[in-house]
C-alpha cells in the first residue's frame, strides 16, 4: 500500500510560495549582523520604522557614565518638523560637556552611522552646535557644523556613515567633545547605528597585497589600524535602493542621476536576472544594483568623442577608495573583448583593458574592483571624476563602456588617524534658519553676534586668500612661458604677434582671454598623445579630447605634426586671431603651447562634434530642419560678426561644414581661423589680392580665377554649405557624373528647373513646406553668384534664414489645422546641366533672381523692425561656450 499521499494544488501552491519569499530573504538579508544598535538618542523607551525598532537612550547603559548623563539633556526641536523627518531625528542628546556612548560590541570591522538633525533645541541655538566626534582613536568628526553643512547639501537631516574596527576589548566608543572655544558652543547627536560587516568586506586581508594605488604604481593596504568614511554609494542607473532592502547591513544606495556629467547616457536595463555568485560574495551588494547599469551603447562614432563621466566633490588632501560593482548582463556579449574600456579615476588609468567578462569568467557573475587614489590639492572641496572610454574598435568588438555600482570611502591619514573634512563656506546670515530667528534668548543673540563675527573673519581670509591665489597664478603662467624655448609676444598697439626669445616670453597673450600650457600638461591631459584620445584629424594634424585642471575640465588639443601643410604662420594667425574674438558663433580659444618644437592650440571640447558628422558618412541621427535653420543663422551670425562686428573686417577663407561645430546644446560655432586674412582697408580698398587656400567645392570661383579675396568669397562658400545642409551630400563628389561632381553647380542647377526638391535629403521629406524651400533655395542660389558684388552680405543672410526659420514655424502651426502641406525629399534629380565646374551661368542667375534684392530689402525690414535683426541683437556680444576646431577634415589644404 502506498502510505505516501501526493500533495494537492493547495499545498504546492503554499510550498512554491514559501519558496519564493524564502529565496527574497536570502537575497535581501544575505548577511545576518552579529551586532545591530539603532539608538534614538534622547528618547525613551522604543520606537519603530518601518521594521526596524530604534531603542531610546534615557536611562540606558550606553551612556559611560552617570555624570555624563547628568551634563547631557535631552531635548526635541523647538519647532515642529516636517513631516518627511521621522525617528530617530525626532529627539536629541545635546551637551556642553563631552559625553560618550559605549556599546558592547563582537570585535571585528563595524559601520557606525550618526544621524543629526541641525535644528534649535531648548536653550541651544543651532548656529552654536560646533563638535568634534571620536571612535577608537579616529576623529570622525573636527568642529563639525552640522547647520552649515545641512544648508550646503540643501537637506533638513545629515547622516554620516564609517567603518572602523573594534578589538579585542570588545566596546565601541564614540566621544562627543564641544568646541571649548565659546561657553555657547555644544554637542549633539539624534540617532546612532552601530551595525557589524562581514570581515574584509572593504578591508583588506592581512595576507593580501592591497589596493592598487593610482599614481604610485604599487599597493596598499586598507587594515585594522584604519577606518573609512563612507563618501557616495550609488546604483548606476537604477533607483534608490533604502536600508530595509540591503543585504543585511542597512545601506543606503543613491540614484546617480545628479552626479553624472556630459552626454545622457541612459541606463540599460535587462530582462529577468540570475545571478551566479562565484566571485563575489552575495552580501556584496543587493542584485537591484545589478539589474541596471549605464552603458554607452555601441555607437562607435558617438562613443570616440565622449566619456561616460561621474562627478563627485570630496575634501582634498584625502585618499580614497574607489569601488566599482560590475555584472555583464548584456545578451551580445558572450566572449572576452566583446566589450573593453578604459577606465580613468582623477584623471588617471585605473584599467587600460577593463574587461568585465575575463574577469568573471561568465555572464551574470557579479564583480567588483577596488583603485586607491590621492587627492591633493590646497582647497576645501575639489572634484573626483569617474571617467570611462571604450576602446577602439579595433581592439573590441563592442565600442562601449558601462558600469552597475559604486561605492567611494575617505581613508583616515596614517598618522593623525584624521577623517574629518572642514565645513562649508556659506555666508554669516545663511547659517540661522528662520526658527532660530524667533528666539528671543540672550544665548541666541550671543550666538549669532559670534557667528557674524567668524563670517567677517572668515570672509577677511578667504578674500586674502583668493589674492594671493591670483598672484601665484599669475607668476605661474608668467614661469610656464619663461620655460618655454619659443614663444609669442603679443602686441597690443598691431594687435599682432611675433617671434619672441625665451626671455620675452613671458609677454605672451593676454591671460584672460589665453592661457599658455606647458608641454607637460598638454601631455598630462592626452596621457601623452595616447592614439586612444585622438578624435580627429586634419590638415593640420591630430585633434585629442584631453582633461586639464586636474582632470575637471574637457579639452579640445590640436597638435600640428611636423609635415603639416599648415605651419607656424596659421599657428600664430588662429592664435592672433582667436585671442581677439569672443562670440556666441565663434570658437573659444582656451591657449596654446609652442615648446620643445610642439605647436599647440587648446580649445572648449565640443560636445557634438562638427556639423558634417550629423549630415552624412556617420551613424549619428539626422538633424531635424528646424535644427538645420538654427545651425544655419548661428553660422551665419559668426561671420557676419567676423565681417561686421570685429575691430577690422576678417575673412575666413575655409568656410565648410567641419569647420562649423555644435556644442552640447547644439549652437554653432565657426572654427579654424589659420587661413583667415584682415580683409580690406582703406576706403578705396575693394579686396585682398592673395595666393588662393581654401577647399576644393568651397572655394569662390572670382577669388580662384582672380586671386582677389573679398568677404563675399565666404559668403559663397556658406552658399556651398547651405546646399549641404539641405542636400546631406559633400560638397565634392568625384566619382559623381560630371554635372553633379560640385554641388554648387548642382544645387543652383536643380533650384533653377524647379527640382530642388528631388535632391532635398531623404530624412526630410514631407518636413519642409514649399515656401520655405524656395526662399532657402533662393538665398544659397544668390551666395553662389559668380559676381560677387551681386551675392548678399552675410548680414542679409542672416536676415533671409531668419525669415525662412519664421515661415517653416508659421507652416508647422498651419499644417496642425490641415492648411498646409510640406514637401521634401525624393529621387535625386539628373536634369541637364553646365559642364564647367567653377561656372554658375551667372546670365541666367541674373535673370533667375532679379527680384532678390527687392524681397530681401522688404525681409530685412520685417526682420529689424520687429526686433528679430541679429545686428540689433547680438553683435559685439562676448560670450563664452564650448568650441572644438576641426574635429575631422578629410583633406589637407
Amino acid at each position: 500500500m502506498n502510505l505516501i499521499r501526493p500533495p494537492n494544488t493547495t499545498t504546492i501552491f503554499f510550498l512554491s510560495l514559501s519558496l519564493f519569499f524564502l529565496s527574497i530573504l536570502f537575497i535581501v538579508d544575505s548577511y545576518d549582523p552579529t551586532d545591530l544598535f539603532s539608538i534614538n538618542c534622547g528618547s525613551s523607551g522604543n520606537s519603530s520604522l518601518g521594521n526596524r525598532i530604534w531603542i531610546g537612550d534615557i536611562d540606558s547603559k550606553l551612556l559611560s557614565s552617570s555624570s555624563s548623563q547628568d551634563k547631557s539633556v535631552s531635548a526635541e526641536p523647538i519647532d515642529q518638523p516636517p513631516s518627511n523627518v521621522q525617528v530617530p531625528f525626532r529627539t536629541a542628546r545635546l551637551s556642553r560637556s563631552n559625553f560618550t556612548y559605549s556599546f558592547p560590541v563582537i570585535p571585528g570591522q563595524k559601520f557606525v552611522r550618526l544621524f543629526f538633525y541641525p535644528a534649535s533645541y531648548r536653550g541651544f541655538d543651532s548656529s552654536n552646535g560646533l563638535f568634534t566626534v571620536e571612535s577608537g582613536g579616529f576623529t570622525l568628526l573636527k568642529d563639525f557644523n552640522a547647520s552649515l553643512n545641512a544648508l550646503a547639501e540643501r537637506s533638513n537631516t545629515l547622516i554620516r556613515e564609517y567603518c572602523v574596527n573594534v578589538d579585542d576589548g570588545g566596546r565601541l566608543n564614540l566621544t562627543f567633545t564641544p568646541n571649548s572655544t565659546n561657553p555657547d558652543y555644544y554637542a549633539f547627536i539624534n540617532g546612532i547605528q552601530i551595525v557589524s560587516m562581514p570581515t574584509n568586506l572593504y578591508y583588506t586581508d592581512s595576507g593580501g597585497q592591497g589596493v592598487p594605488f593610482l599614481g604610485g604604481g604599487n599597493f596598499i593596504p586598507i587594515g585594522n589600524n584604519s577606518a573609512m568614511k563612507t563618501e557616495y554609494r550609488l546604483n548606476i542607473g537604477g533607483r534608490e535602493i533604502p536600508p530595509d532592502q540591503d543585504t543585511g547591513m542597512l545601506r543606503s544606495w543613491e540614484q546617480d542621476d545628479s552626479f553624472v556629467m556630459g552626454p545622457s547616457f541612459l541606463p540599460a536595463q535587462f530582462g529577468p536576472v540570475n545571478l551566479t555568485y562565484t566571485m563575489d560574495p552575495n552580501y556584496t551588494a543587493p542584485i537591484d544594483v545589478y539589474k541596471t547599469a549605464r552603458s554607452m551603447g555601441t555607437n562607435a562614432t558617438w562613443n570616440k568623442v565622449n566619456n561616460l563621466t561621474w562627478e563627485f566633490s570630496v575634501d582634498s588632501g584625502f585618499t580614497y577608495l574607489v569601488r566599482l560593482h560590475f555584472c555583464e548582463l548584456d545578451p551580445n556579449i558572450n566572449n572576452p573583448s566583446d566589450r573593453a574600456f578604459f577606465i580613468y579615476i582623477a584623471g588617471q588609468v585605473a584599467e587600460y583593458n577593463a574587461d568585465v567578462l575575463r574577469w568573471a569568467k561568465e555572464r551574470g557573475v557579479p564583480v567588483h574592483r577596488d583603485y586607491a587614489v590621492s587627492v591633493v590639492g590646497n582647497q576645501k572641496k575639489t572634484k573626483l571624476l569617474l571617467q570611462m572610454h571604450p576602446l577602439p574598435e579595433s581592439k573590441t568588438t563592442y565600442s562601449d563602456a558601462f558600469l552597475n555600482g559604486l561605492e567611494i570611502f575617505k581613508l583616515s591619514d596614517p598618522q593623525s588617524k584624521n577623517l574629518a573634512g572642514p565645513n562649508p563656506d556659506l555666508p554669516p546670515l545663511t547659517l540661522t534658519p528662520p526658527s532660530v530667528q524667533k528666539s528671543t534668548k540672550s544665548s541666541n543673540n550671543t550666538g549669532t553676534i559670534v557667528g557674524a563675527v567668524v563670517g567677517v573673519v572668515a570672509g577677511v581670509v578667504l578674500l586674502s586668500i583668493m589674492g594671493a591665489f591670483f598672484f601665484i597664478r599669475r607668476g605661474k603662467r608668467v614661469k610656464d612661458s619663461k620655460s618655454s624655448d619659443t614663444g609669442f609676444k603679443w602686441d597690443p598697439i598691431s594687435h599682432s604677434t611675433a617671434k619672441s626669445t625665451a626671455t620675452t616670453a613671458s609677454s605672451s597673450l593676454p591671460s584672460d582671454l589665453c592661457r599658455y600650457f606647458s608641454i607637460a600638461e598638454i601631455r598630462a591631459a592626452t596621457n601623452s598623445f595616447d592614439e586612444v584620445f585622438i578624435i580627429g584629424v586634419g590638415g593640420f594634424g591630430n585633434v585629442y579630447k584631453g582633461y586639464i585642471d586636474d582632470g575637471t575640465t574637457p579639452v579640445a588639443i590640436k597638435r600640428l605634426k611636423p609635415d603639416s601643410q599648415q605651419g607656424a604662420h596659421e599657428f600664430q594667425t588662429e592664435i592672433e586671431m582667436l585671442s581677439q574674438l569672443r562670440h556666441l558663433h565663434l570658437v573659444s580659444l582656451i591657449g596654446f603651447c609652442n615648446e620643445n618644437n610642439e605647436m599647440i592650440l587648446v580649445y572648449d571640447y565640443m560636445a557634438h562634434g562638427t556639423l558634417r558628422d550629423h549630415l552624412y558618412n556617420s551613424d549619428n541621427s539626422p538633424l531635424s530642419w528646424k535644427q538645420r535653420l538654427q545651425i544655419c543663422i548661428g553660422a551665419a551670425r559668426g561671420l557676419h560678426y567676423l565681417h561686421a562686428g570685429a575691430t577690422q573686417s576678417i575673412i575666413h577663407r575655409d568656410v565648410k561644414t567641419t569647420n562649423i561645430l555644435l556644442d552640447e546644446k547644439w549652437v554653432a560655432k565657426v572654427s579654424d581661423f589659420g587661413l583667415s586674412r584682415i580683409g580690406p582697408t582703406g576706403m578705396m580698398k575693394t579686396h585682398v589680392s592673395t595666393v588662393v587656400k581654401g577647399s576644393i567645392g568651397y572655394l569662390d570661383p572670382e577669388y580662384y580665377k582672380r586671386q582677389r579675396l573679398t568677404e563675399k568669397s565666404d559668403v559663397y562658400s556658406f552658399g556651398v554649405v547651405l546646399f549641404e545642409i539641405l542636400c546631406a551630400r559633400p560638397a565634392l563628389m568625384r566619382t559623381a557624373e560630371k554635372k553633379q561632381v560640385l554641388l554648387a553647380d548642382w544645387g543652383k542647377h536643380c533650384y533653377q528647373n524647379g527640382s530642388l526638391s528631388q535632391i532635398v535629403d531623404p530624412a526630410l521629406t514631407g518636413k519642409i513646406s514649399p515656401e520655405c524651400l524656395r526662399k532657402f533655395g533662393e538665398i544659397a542660389a544668390n551666395c553662389l553668384l559668380d559676381d560677387g558684388a551681386q551675392r548678399p552680405s552675410m548680414n542679409d543672410v542672416v536676415g533671409v534664414l531668419e525669415f525662412v526659420l519664421q515661415l517653416q514655424e508659421n507652416a508647422e502651426q498651419s499644417s496642425e489645422s490641415g492648411r498646409e502641406e510640406f514637401v521634401g525629399g525624393g529621387a535625386k534629380s539628373s536634369e541637364e546641366s553646365h559642364d564647367d565646374l567653377f561656372s554658375s551661368s551667372t546670365g541666367t542667375s541674373v535673370g533667375a533672381f532679379s527680384g532678390f534684392n527687392k524681397s530681401y530689402s522688404e525681409v530685412s525690414m520685417t526682420t529689424s523692425s520687429g526686433g528679430h535683426s541679429y545686428g540689433s541683437r547680438e553683435t559685439d556680444k562676448l560670450m563664452s561656450g564650448n568650441v572644438f576646431s576641426e574635429i575631422r577634415d578629410p583633406k589637407a589644404r
